[in-house]
């Protein structure tokens, strides 16, 4: 691209933003070029483009509106009047992709992204993308996509899903996105999008290195390798740095132009006659090949990489008015000029109306009402509605569906005798599977196999592999996929083999699924079911990676639903309520089932069947928080436990009940995010000896949730104690039981409570 020779920058000027503004100024009033014959509107900006000249009119507004916002988010910044300032100077090309693609394709946007924003408005009339902007940057609660919850673009009306900083964390979710466009078909599902729609996923040049891209780039061509449609346009905005670390010359074109599967097209994101046909055929070609497609869109970074970073501290002055030479905006002022279009004083003109413009709408939004209730913050964040989750948990409407997948009516599993914990999640999961037809299982070896516990077997053969189906082997585009499929609207149910694995994945848990709802207030969310093969005691297999106990890094998920059952029964009920509540309120739920528990039978003795359970009738449900107790009448000792805890405490209180003539009360909590506090101050309030058994680490465990709510309910005078594993990972054959608690364990605590 050439502009023309740059105008000199004021070489010591300390404020990059003022000298861009200034160079822009300066550029126009300068031009000395002869003006061409005005185009038609239909007619092309310059001979050879395919941009028209109405195309470039409006994306030259675009551009301009995203120039000035990023110039009054650093002018009032120190006013504290915005309280943003990563800007999109030097993106405004990617203004191209927003005007060549739909509203209706599902957006997933790098930071950097006004000028797509600004573009994307005109898709709807009565929208104002400056004064919604000026809201975000100002967090006012009159935000209309976050309520003054964070700086994101994003709306639902236009289909652009709010994200976070997180670098690259979104774009697993997009590609499984436009996965779940795909799929929705096949089940039969009807969209809320049209049915060739892309979904459209930004992000930077230094983004792509990071691990979560890559995993969605591999998946992309993993899925393209088998031919399944996976209509994703991965733009990468390619400016050459990444805050203050330059990518290599050449990078990004090498690394994707030649990947299998992954389709390659290259767009001039600084010239918007020259790029425009180039985007184009891109979008096109997604849309058309329903294939992964990699958009390398150049851009550049002017500005810096936020108003805290002053360049000239670590760039040259030189570097600096080169880089700044290149930006777009002169390249659209010179196209402007030269085609005739405009003419310095119209352009001008157009320049400052759209600063009046934007200083307006920004000292307008400082005086719309900020965010000031605590109650008002939280609200989008965990949304809870008791009796509608409880009505759709106790439906019982699907019965002609149960019986064509059970076979006959003594085949149902109420009608069985009492199973182990294992078969009753496999018989709710089919009855679940018949309650919701858009319902989705999916996981590493879920399918044919069952699961490596068979705790799915069946499922794929009932419900067919457009339902149930194997993945990769990878957490992180397993909940990409989740998050995707949930986003057009249909209940994925994603497996987890272990909670060791789900750790390499967090992220997508944490930073995107539940913050969804936060930061769209309430406006987009990500109904999921997340089952994990969870906890220890399988005795002495697989060490660490398959006896993890940790449960700590779900627990402090803002929004995250966790369940844990230790019986059959309970775990068919719970089921239906964590399902009830993706469906109904659109929460995140993780249900952690105990292995060691799976098929264990006996609970006393063997042989005995005790912790055999029968299967509990549709119409049954579990409220959320609610504990199971043993013995409630007893009063001289409670044990708080959960999972593999339970049945362990159970042994324990009928020996301590031998030795020490006490009445023992075991109240299984079920719920570890939220604990129902109430409760657990309420059985302690009730006994005389508190005594929590925590199979997890000494740090960070659920235990100390416990006591937490054992001592601000007003009882931690009372004898209290903990039982609970070390701080250490989960060795290896007989070893493990070294370091996680035990029957003996419990009762020579207990032994020790005056």
């Amino acid at each position: 691209m050439s502009v023309a020779t740059p105008i000199p920058a004021r070489q010591k000027d300390v404020n990059r933003a003022k000298v861009c503004d200034d160079n822009f100024v300066e550029f126009v009033k300068a031009w000395d070029g002869r003006p061409g014959h005005r185009p038609a509107p239909e007619e092309a900006v310059l001979e050879g483009s395919h941009c028209s000249a109405h195309d470039f009119l409006e994306l030259f507004e675009s551009q301009m509106v995203s120039r000035h916002l990023d110039l009054m988010a650093r002018v009032l910044r120190v006013q504290q009047k915005v309280f943003y300032t990563i800007g999109s100077s030097g993106h405004e090309g990617n203004a191209m992709v927003a005007r060549l693609a739909r509203h209706t394709d599902p957006a997933f946007l790098h930071y950097r992204s006004g000028g797509f924003m600004a573009e994307r408005f005109r898709k709807l009339p009565g929208m104002d993308p400056v004064m919604d902007s000026a809201l975000s940057f100002a967090a006012s609660k009159d935000d209309p996509i976050s309520g003054g919850r964070h700086k994101v673009w994003g709306s639902k009306p236009l289909w652009v899903l709010p994200q976070t900083s997180t670098i690259a964390s979104h774009l697993p979710k997009a590609l499984g996105t436009a996965i779940a466009i795909e799929q929705a078909r096949r089940i039969g599902h009807a969209l809320p999008i049209p049915e060739d729609s892309i979904a459209i996923c930004s992000f930077g040049d230094a983004s792509s290195n990071h691990a979560t891209a890559q995993t969605a780039f591999n998946t992309a061509q993993w899925t393209a390798y088998q031919r399944l449609p996976a209509p994703v346009l991965f733009v990468c905005e390619d400016n050459g740095i990444g805050i203050s670390v330059k990518t290599p010359g050449g990078w990004i074109g090498n690394a994707f132009r030649q990947r299998p599967g992954l389709d390659y097209f290259f767009a001039d994101g600084l010239d918007l006659a020259t790029g425009y046909g180039q985007v184009q055929a891109a979008v096109e070609h997604c849309r058309r090949t329903r294939r992964p497609t990699f958009l390398h869109l150049q851009t550049t970074r002017i500005m810096g990489h936020a108003g805290t970073d002053f360049e000239i501290e670590w760039r040259s002055f030189e570097e600096l008015m080169a880089v700044e030479a290149t930006d777009p905006l002169l390249r659209s002022a010179a196209i402007a000029l030269a085609s005739g279009l405009m003419d310095k004083d119209e352009l001008l003109a157009r320049y400052e109306a759209t600063r009046a413009r934007c200083f307006a709408a920004a000292e307008e939004a400082d005086r719309r009402p900020k965010l000031d209730d605590l109650a008002e913050v939280m609200a989008p964040l965990a949304p809870y509605t008791p009796d509608q989750v409880q009505a759709q948990a106790r439906r019982t409407d699907f019965g002609e569906r149960r019986l064509a997948v059970f076979g006959s009516e003594a085949r149902l599993p109420e009608n069985q005798p009492p199973r182990h914990l294992a078969i009753q999640i496999n018989q709710a999961l089919h009855d679940l599977f018949c309650q919701y037809p858009e319902a989705l299982l999916f996981g590493e070896d879920v399918a044919q196999k069952g699961g490596v516990y068979t705790v799915t077997k069946g499922l794929h053969k009932a419900f067919r592999n457009a339902r149930v189906f194997n993945t990769l082997l990878d957490e992180t585009m397993i909940l990409g996929l989740a998050q995707g499929y949930a986003n057009v609207g249909l209940l994925p149910i994603p497996e987890i083999q272990y909670l060791a694995y789900f750790h390499n994945a967090c992220d997508q848990i944490r930073g995107e699924a539940c913050s969804l709802q936060f930061f769209s207030n309430g406006q987009y969310r990500n109904p999921m079911l997340m089952r994990i093969a969870s906890l220890g005691y399988q005795r002495g297999f697989g060490g660490h990676f398959h006896n993890d106990n940790s449960i700590a890094a779900l627990r402090d998920i803002p929004g995250l639903v966790v369940g844990c059952p230790s019986r059959g029964d309970d775990a068919a009920t719970m089921l239906r309520t964590l399902m009830a509540l993706a469906k109904v309120d659109g929460r995140v739920c993780a249900f952690l089932e105990p292995i060691a528990l799976y098929m264990t039978k006996d609970l006393y003795e063997p042989g005995d069947g005790q912790w055999l359970t029968p299967y509990p009738a549709p119409g049954e449900a579990m409220v959320l928080g609610e504990e199971r107790v043993y013995a409630p009448e007893a009063t001289d000792l409670v044990i708080f436990s959960f999972g593999n805890g339970v049945p362990m405490s159970l042994r324990a209180a009928r020996r301590i009940e031998a030795s020490k003539g006490w009445k023992v009360r075991v109240v299984d909590l079920r719920w570890l995010q939220p604990l129902n506090a109430d409760a657990i101050g309420r059985h302690a309030g009730e006994c005389d000896r508190i005594l929590v058994v925590d199979e997890g680490r000494r740090s960070a465990g659920v235990g100390e949730g416990i006591i937490t709510a054992v001592v601000e309910s007003g009882q931690g005078a009372k004898p209290l104690r903990r039982v609970v594993g070390e701080d250490t990972y989960t060795p290896l054959a007989g070893a493990a039981f070294l370091v996680i608690p035990s029957d003996d364990d419990i009762v020579a605590m207990a032994e020790g409570i005056p």
